[in-house]
């Protein structure tokens, strides 16, 4: 059988999907751990999960045609394209879950604090400070190149990080309450979501 290479936006749809599934099944076929009394939760942070969620709506909601590349370009092209858009979903899918296998029983959809809640550095936490944000924009950027348009990806984006920002912002107020000059240390140390952008 001779490969098409007019199957390759097909095959990095399905591939995404897939990684999609497994995104899902981190947050929601993970086993639970023991739950701890709560000490404060911050519920300023569900504007930031709303427009987040926004921001995966407008690249599922704006798609292009079914199974077509991003851009017209030549065949090396295509297959870089389609490397790196599959590469994005699989390691943002292996970043999540060790965020949450870090996390344990202190990771939460809205910003709050456990009793005895330590301040997680190890794993993930070791490279940027919010590592399921860092996974949760290569899951939107792998969607959109995948399944919608350009302009769609910059706008989402857009929207996401307006969200993670709020996220961000009310997390680290709780974080350096809690953990003072050690939050502040680790702060300064490692980037937030991008090593070297922010």
């Amino acid at each position: 059988m001779i490969f098409s290479w007019q199957f390759i936006p097909t095959l990095v749809f399905v591939l995404v999907l897939l990684c999609w599934f497994a995104f899902a099944a981190v947050f929601f076929l993970r086993k639970q751990p023991q739950p701890a009394p709560e000490q404060k939760r911050e519920r300023g942070s569900i504007p930031g999960v709303v427009l987040q969620m926004v921001a995966y709506a407008v690249v599922w909601a704006l798609r292009r045609q079914p199974f077509s590349p991003i851009a017209s370009f030549n065949r090396s092209a295509e297959i870089v394209v389609a490397i790196l858009t599959v590469m994005t979903a699989v390691v943002s899918v292996g970043i999540v879950m060790g965020a949450v296998r870090t996390l344990g029983k202190e990771w939460s959809i809205t910003a709050r604090l456990l009793e005895g809640h330590q301040l997680a550095t190890q794993g993930p936490y070791r490279f940027v400070r919010h590592p399921i944000y860092t996974g949760m924009l290569g899951m939107l950027l792998a969607a959109g190149l995948a399944y919608s348009y350009w302009w769609a990806i910059v706008a989402a984006t857009v929207i996401f990080f307006a969200g993670t920002i709020i996220r961000v912002r009310i997390e680290e107020k709780l974080l350096r309450e809690q953990f003072g000059q050690e939050f502040e240390v680790y702060a300064q140390r490692v980037p937030a979501m991008l090593p070297g952008v922010y």
